[in-house]
This record gives C-alpha cells, sequence and structure tokens, in this order.
C-alpha cells in the first residue's frame, strides 16, 4: 500500500473520485482492479501499480434517479417536427405545437431537475420525477397524436417519432428501469388515449404487464449488481482499512525509505510520539527515529548492516528519539525492488514494545529485589557475594559479611498485625541504608533478617563502630499507625578471607556470631569465632533436649519466697523455672529460656508453670500469694484469660492468690489490645505486678493506666547500692516514691546482704526478695518452711565484696619496716585472706607485696587468729582471661631466704 493510502485510511477520509463528465451516463461502468494472486516474483517484494487504486463511487445513488443533461432527446424531437412538417398535408395546429413545445422545454432543466430530486425524499421525489422524466415523453406523443388526427400528419411518421423519443429516452435511463417504464408507459399511454382503440388498449394493457415484469427482473438484477460491486469494492479496501485501525491504535506501525535511506513514509503516530509533524520527518533519515547512543551498539550495528546489506531484519529492539518519556520499539523491515528488479528502498512495520521492556525490568527486580523494602534481596545478595569472593586480584576479594537479625520484631506483628509489620520493616530499610552509606550494599533475606556486604578491606575496630551505629539508629523508637514502637537489632560478622574464602562459610559464619550476639543478651554485634561452632551445636543439642525434657516432664517449679519488709513475714513465693538434665545437670535457666523463647517453646513452658503454681498453691496459707512469670508471647495470646480462670478454677484458689509478673516488653506496642487484656485479666481478680522495672524500652507513659498493683525494682539497681559513690540509691528511692504515688507494692530483688536490706528499707520498698531470706527451694521445701510459720528472718554478710578465688601463694607484708611472710588462702580484685599473722587490730595498714614486679596497700578489715581479712587500697586489674594480673608473675622471695633463694 503507498504513503498516500494509508494517510487516507488513517484519517477515515472517503475516497475522492473525479466528477465525470457531462456524457458519463453512456460510458460504461469500468471493471474493479482484482487483487494480484502472486504479489511476489522470485524472494523479492515486487512494486505494483494498482496498490494505491481507489474505485470510483457508484453512480447509482438516490439522488441520481436523473440523468444530468440528455440534449438527444431535445434533438430529437426537434427533428421529428420538422420531419413531420415535411410529410404532413398541413402544419400543427396550437394545440398540438403546445404540447410538443412543452415536451421540448419539460426536458431541458435537467440539472436544475436533478438538483430538486436530491433535496427531496419520498412522495416529494417521485413527484419531480413524473414531472421532469415521464410527462415530456407523455406531452410530445399526444402532441404527434393530435396532429395525425387533426392535421394530416401521416400515422407511420407519427409511430416512428413516438418510437425514436422513447428508445433515446430509454437509452438515457438504462440505469434506471423504474424510470425507463414510466417514460414508455406514458409515450405509448398517450398515444393509446388519443386513438381510443379496443386493440390499443388491449396491447397497451399486455405491454405493460410485460415491461413490468421485465423492469422488476432488471431491478432486481441491477439491485445485485450494485450488491456485488460493493462487495468488491470493500474487499479492495479491507486491507487498507484494517491497517489503518491497526496505526491508530498505537500497537503499530509503518515506515517505508528510499534507496539513500531517507524516510518517504513513516506512520502519524510515530511523528506524535517523537514531538514533530510527518512532514518534518519525511526526507529525514531512518536513524532519526531512534536513539542511536541508547539504542545499544549491537543494535546500531544490526540496523545499519541489514540497510548497507540491503537484507530483511526483524524484531530489533530500538530507543525511541525522545527526550521525556523512555520509549522502545520493535522494528522489522525488508527491502523492495520494482518490476525491473532494482532497489528501490525499504519498507517495514514497528511495535511499541514500552509495556513489555517495563514488564521485564519489573519482573528482573522482583527477582533481584524483595518488593516490600526496594533492597536487594537473598539471591541478589548471593550473586554480590560471590562476584567479589571470585575476583581475579586476591586482594579485591576482601570483604566483610553483617548478618542483622531485629529483636522483638516477632511481637509487633503478633500485637500490631502484619501490615504494620511490614510498615515497620520499610521504615527499617530506610534507617539501614542511611546508615551504611556508601561502606557496602543492603539487602533483606526475609522477614526480620538483613544482610550487610562491605566490598573492601576494612579494620574490625571500624567494623564495630559501624556495627554500633547500625544498632544505635534501628533501636531509635519507630512511630507505626499512630503508635510508639521500639525494636532492637542484633548483629554477627564474618571477614573475608579470615573466616571463609567462599559465600556459603562467609554467611554460616556470620550466623553464627549472630547467634552468638542474641545469646549475649542482644542489642549487640559480634564477630565470629572458631569456638561458636561448638556453641552452636551445643545450643542445637540444648533445644532438642529441652523439647523431650517438656515431654517427659523433666522440668519443676522452685518457689523464693517475698518477705514483707514491715512485719518480716512470707507474703508469697515467686515461681521460678529449674531444669536438672539427666547427663549435664542443673542447667541455668539464663540458657534454656532464651532458647525456649525463640522457639516458642515458652507458650507451652508457660501454660504448664501457670497450671502448677496454682496447684501448688493450694496446699498454702490463703494468705499466701505465688508469683508467676508470663511472657510477652503468652500476653499477646487472647487465650491467655481463658488459661488463667481455668488454671485457678481447676486448683480451687481464690484468684487474688495469683500474681502475674510481666516486663516492659509488653508495651512495646501501645494498641486497644494491651489494654483490652489488662481489661481481662482485672476482671477475673488476680493481681499484676511489673517485672524488672526500668531495664526496658517503654516510657512511663503506661504507668498511668495499666493497673499494676506492684512494682518489682530490678535486681541491677540493687547491686552496688551500698557502694560510695553509688546512684542506685537514689534510683530505688524513686522508685519507690513513684509507686507510693500511684498505690502499689515494691519489691526489691536481689537483695544478698545486710547493706542492701538496710538501703531498700530505708528508701521504703514493701517487699524484699533475694538470698538474704532464702534461696529458691522446691515445692515440698516450701510447703514444710510454710508449716514452720510465717515468719521470716535474715541471714547475711553485712556487705557485698568481689568474688574471690582460691588461691595458695606466698606473700611478703610490710608494716612500717617490719616485714612478714604469708600465704594468700582467697583473692579477689578488691580484697584476700592471709593466714600467718595473729592478733593484728583492725584497721591496721601493709604494704602487700603479691609478686616480684607487684605490690599493693591493704587494710585490716577482721582478725581471727592467725587469718585475716584485708582490702586493698584500689582494685586489681584483670587480663583478657578474667585472671588478676598481680598474681601471674613469679613469687616474692620469702624474709630470711637469700635472694637468688
Amino acid at each position: 500500500m503507498r504513503p498516500a493510502a494509508f494517510a487516507a485510511a488513517r484519517r477515515g477520509a472517503a475516497p475522492v473520485v473525479a466528477e465525470p463528465a457531462e456524457t458519463s451516463d453512456l460510458a460504461p461502468v469500468p471493471d474493479l482492479p482484482q487483487p494480484t494472486s502472486d504479489r511476489r516474483k522470485g524472494n523479492r517484494r515486487m512494486a505494483r501499480k494498482t496498490r494505491a487504486f481507489t474505485p470510483p463511487e457508484p453512480q447509482h445513488r438516490m439522488h441520481g434517479w436523473l440523468p444530468r443533461r440528455w440534449p438527444a432527446l431535445a434533438l430529437i424531437m426537434l427533428i421529428a417536427l420538422c420531419g413531420g412538417q415535411i410529410l404532413a398535408t398541413s402544419v400543427p395546429d396550437l394545440h398540438a405545437l403546445l404540447l410538443i413545445g412543452s415536451a421540448m422545454l419539460g426536458v431541458l432543466p435537467r440539472r436544475a431537475a436533478r438538483q430538486m430530486a436530491s433535496r427531496r425524499h419520498g412522495r416529494a421525489k417521485l413527484a419531480v420525477c413524473v414531472v421532469f422524466v415521464a410527462l415530456p415523453p407523455f406531452l410530445f406523443a399526444l402532441g404527434m397524436a393530435h396532429w395525425t388526427i387533426h392535421g394530416g400528419l401521416p400515422g407511420d411518421a407519427m409511430m416512428a417519432a413516438v418510437a425514436g423519443t422513447s428508445l433515446v429516452a430509454g437509452a438515457y435511463l438504462r440505469r434506471r428501469p423504474a424510470l425507463m417504464f414510466a417514460v414508455h408507459l406514458a409515450t405509448w399511454t398517450a398515444v393509446t388515449i388519443s386513438f381510443s382503440s379496443i386493440a390499443g388498449w388491449g396491447t397497451l394493457a399486455l405491454v405493460l404487464l410485460v415491461s413490468a415484469r421485465v423492469s422488476q427482473e432488471q431491478w432486481d438484477e441491477q439491485l445485485r449488481d450494485r450488491q456485488e460491486m460493493e462487495a468488491n469494492e470493500r474487499a479492495q479496501t479491507r486491507a487498507r482499512d484494517i491497517l489503518a485501525d491497526y496505526e491508530e491504535t498505537g500497537q503499530g506501525w509503518f515506515w517505508e525509505i528510499d534507496r539513500r535511506a531517507q524516510l518517504t513514509y513513516v506512520s502519524p503516530p510515530v511523528a506524535e510520539v517523537l514531538g514533530l509533524e510527518v512532514g518534518a520527518l519525511i526526507g529525514q533519515p531512518l536513524t532519526r527515529l531512534f536513539d542511536m547512543d541508547q539504542s545499544g551498539e549491537e543494535s546500531e550495528r544490526s540496523l545499519q548492516f541489514h540497510l548497507s546489506a540491503r537484507s530483511s531484519f526483524s524484531e530489533l529492539d530500538m530507543r525511541a528519539a525522545t527526550d521525556e518519556e523512555v520509549r522502545w520499539w520493535s522494528v522489522s523491515g525488508r527491502p523492495i525492488y520494482d518490476q525491473f528488479n532494482n532497489y528501490v528502498g525499504f519498507r517495514g512495520s514497528g511495535t511499541d514494545l514500552t509495556e513489555r521492556r517495563r514488564s521485564q525490568e519489573h519482573a528482573s527486580r522482583l527477582a533481584h529485589y524483595d518488593s516490600l523494602t526496594g533492597l536487594a534481596n537473598r539471591f541478589q545478595m548471593s550473586q554480590s557475594l560471590e562476584k567479589i569472593l571470585s575476583s581475579p586480584q586476591l586482594h579485591h576479594r576482601d570483604c566483610a559479611v553483617m548478618l542483622l537479625d531485629l529483636d522483638r520484631f516477632k511481637h509487633v506483628n503478633d500485637t500490631l498485625g502484619h501490615p504494620a509489620g511490614d510498615a515497620l520493616l520499610m521504615q527499617v530499610a530506610q534507617r539501614l541504608e542511611r546508615a551504611v552509606g556508601s561502606h557496602g550494599q543492603v539487602g533483606r533475606l526475609g522477614g526480620d533478617e538483613f544482610e550487610v556486604i562491605i566490598p573492601r578491606s576494612m579494620a574490625r575496630d571500624h567494623l564495630g563502630t559501624l556495627a554500633a551505629e547500625i544498632i544505635y539508629s534501628l533501636s531509635q523508637p519507630y512511630s507505626i499507625e499512630g503508635q510508639r514502637v521500639v525494636i532492637g537489632a542484633s548483629i554477627g560478622m564474618a571477614v573475608s578471607p579470615a573466616d571463609g574464602s567462599t559465600s556459603e562459610a562467609l554467611i554460616r559464619n556470620a550466623d553464627l556470631a549472630l547467634y552468638a550476639a542474641k545469646d549475649g543478651g542482644r542489642g549487640r554485634y559480634h564477630f565470629y569465632a572458631d569456638d561458636l561452632h561448638a556453641e552452636a551445636e551445643e545450643r542445637s543439642q540444648l533445644e532438642e533436649d529441652l523439647r523431650d525434657a517438656i515431654s517427659n516432664g523433666e522440668l519443676e517449679l522452685y518457689y523464693q519466697p517475698v518477705v514483707s519488709v514491715a512485719s518480716e513475714t512470707i507474703t508469697g513465693f515467686e515461681a521460678l523455672l529449674r531444669w536438672h538434665h539427666k547427663t549435664r545437670g542443673p542447667i541455668s535457666p539464663t540458657k534454656f529460656i532464651p532458647i525456649a523463647e525463640d522457639t516458642g517453646l515458652i507458650v507451652q513452658l508457660g501454660e504448664w508453670a501457670l497450671r502448677q503454681a496454682c496447684k501448688d498453691v493450694a496446699t498454702w496459707p490463703e494468705d499466701v500469694r505465688v508469683a508467676v512469670n508470663v511472657s510477652p508471647l503468652q500476653f499477646a495470646n487472647p487465650q491467655l484469660p481463658a488459661m488463667v480462670m481455668k488454671a485457678i478454677a481447676s486448683a480451687g484458689i481464690s484468684p487474688e492468690q495469683l500474681e502475674l509478673e510481666l516486663t516492659e516488653s509488653v508495651f512495646l506496642s501501645d494498641n486497644e489490645g494491651t489494654d483490652a487484656m489488662f481489661a481481662s485479666l482485672k476482671r477475673i481478680g488476680v493481681r499484676i505486678a511489673l517485672d524488672d522495672f526500668g531495664t526496658g524500652y517503654s516510657s512511663l507513659g503506661y504507668l498511668k493506666k495499666a493497673p499494676f498493683d506492684k512494682i518489682k525494682i530490678d535486681q541491677s539497681f540493687v547491686r552496688g547500692a551500698t557502694e560510695q559513690g553509688s546512684r542506685n540509691g537514689a534510683i530505688i528511692a524513686s522508685i519507690t516514691n513513684l509507686a507510693h504515688a500511684l498505690g502499689m507494692d515494691t519489691t526489691a530483688e536481689g537483695v544478698e546482704t545486710m547493706d542492701e536490706l538496710d538501703l531498700v528499707r530505708l528508701h521504703g520498698c514493701s517487699h524484699v526478695q533475694g538470698f538474704i531470706y532464702a534461696k529458691p527451694m522446691s515445692a515440698k521445701d516450701a510447703t514444710e518452711r510454710l508449716a514452720s510459720g510465717l515468719q521470716a528472718d535474715a541471714h547475711g554478710p553485712r556487705s557485698a565484696r568481689a568474688p574471690r578465688q582460691k588461691v595458695l601463694r606466698k606473700v611478703v607484708l610490710d608494716h612500717e619496716g617490719q616485714v612478714y611472710n604469708g600465704t594468700v588462702r582467697n583473692i579477689s580484685s578488691r580484697g584476700a585472706m592471709i593466714e600467718g599473722l595473729r592478733n593484728v587490730p583492725t584497721g591496721t595498714t601493709f604494704v602487700l607485696r603479691l609478686s616480684r614486679e607487684h605490690t599493693i596497700s591493704c587494710t585490716t578489715r577482721w582478725c581471727e587468729e592467725d587469718r585475716m581479712g584485708v582490702q586493698f587500697e584500689r582494685a586489681l586489674v584483670r587480663d583478657s582471661a578474667g585472671r588478676l594480673v598481680a598474681t601471674q608473675g613469679a613469687p616474692p622471695v620469702p624474709v630470711g631466704a637469700s635472694a637468688t633463694a
């Protein structure tokens, strides 16, 4: 199809047909061109002149009922009149002349009659046709018959004139069977009327019937011819219309260039995309349509090669030459040749690849990047690490891997829901990217696990600084759906090549370091060390053993008394989990409780502890309570109130005898669910205590609405409270004052010395729990203890001392120049117990030689027989292994021994 035909079809314009000549009614209808059956000759496309043929518009429309002109009809009437004058014996009378003249005048205004017919419809159009088509022949025949009857015109002359006029009129009306029949009918009706013979009327009736039948057949045949011609016309234009519609949809477009590779045609949608007019592109090189720099060297070379080699090409990806929106086209083309096999250019098509490319890029991004946070996913991070570790140069393989795990993220998901968790992860990703900056690549491995790759060598202290900054950034409060949320982060790090030269080894070792960081208390970072493998195996084995212990009932509850400071009587016990391993012996709760929390076993353990504690307290006096710790996972369970009620009912105790201890972590997500849970528990009637107060991550705002009955002061504030310069005493006083103002009790945990007991009593604590009164005991021992009465007596040292280790070391003591030999039996960083001197007064000072290199001043605090306790002037220094440096050297030379001894 030629470009002009493309443009006309795209605009939807009707084919333009030249106005036929005035005598076109006498011209035959041209035959429509038929499609060429073979458009190819050999392997090359041939030019075809009929590709742009536009069939003429059919001329037999409704407004074409009348011929444009029929001058021969008026001429034949004039010849008949003149011939009749020669043959007639007399001139026609006035009546005959008026009829013949009116007929001749009625034939002349053909153009005015056609215009009148084109503006009218129905009966009005029929009336115009009767007046200007049927009436003139009728008047002419009537006038000639009148001349024959009254003027001496021979009958055969009259019949010849009327027949000739009828034949000429029929020739003009050959495409209009109805009008031709009307002309013949009007003509012979006039003759029949004039002579009024029975034979004439009979003949007219017979002719009328036959003519009507013939006219109907001709009309039907003409209608079939018209429909066939219109069908041929549609067949000729169908391909052009389809291609034009295809262009308008924007899905594809067409182009054509000449032998110089200059555009001779391009679809208008292409010009619109480029922001140009079609005319501005005609004559431009084909490459004007494309951004050759952005299309890629391969596409550019392929296009230039095919144009130079005059070879076909298909689906060549090219970027459109647009400045604003990025668009891609798939371009195909083939060379064209004329009928003499001469190359004349290229013709081809293009389709829009933009959406497909975007879909491919989106699919590629989904395959390499996390859809939620936009960070690189596990696959992409693995590829990046593999690329670094497979670098040809060894010094380029140095890198570090950080694995991050969010602390308390599961609690946010459980309490606020997964949408809130997703929102939190997106904020975490943003903070993580800001913290890492240009140091490395950040990725999300899944869930709340992230990875950072540092693609170069970095000193360990710098890595530690970066890890600390990341933890600090991620631990700041978040705002999720208008609520304040605080989480933490733990980081494990492995460095290549020291900790592994493959990606599998680095990831495995960083993961072990992450577990070590979490086991160390979370919110910290840890480097990989060789001994972590053994620790990981031990942890895995411990988890398996814990599951078996729960199934086999190997766990038990121990109870530590809670004593009222005012009356020094036992008011309750705190239930503590204990596990005596069948082969390892006692397992510390600090080891197996974190494992239970990580694996979700804490829920099962907590439910068992709740039932067992209620069962045990049922055998005690009614005014003795039992306190049971409730984990954040249990608190988030909507079934917790039902479990509490079931345990109370099953044991047959009063709800006031049960006290549930919660930590501040339940307020990490301050939402309606937390308030509803508190309300449900208080409706049951149990007491609620806030455990480990001051060590959590929440603000004091929850104390305004949380219905706590007691605040438990964490033992970290009690430890060292009696030491000089400690601020712990002020903190304890503040907590007790706050509790009293809110109408709550206070319990000081971990009280072990008389000095600590005096301090917490002085600051107004209402209850005390610690070794000063009793260590945790089994349920049987607790029952026996209560059987002896509720009175509790404090037993313990006056003050706390640093942990001591047993030794046997010879030392020398110097008191104002007097030197004595002694033996150290145990020692700590703050003092020691020494044998060898008797009756030493309290307060005596010595210079103590612990080794040949170390001496320190000390003061006697007590003395019994040949033993005395001394306090060092300053604390001794320990090495990285925790050993006292002063005791690592050679012992001093004893008094009386030779210097060389």
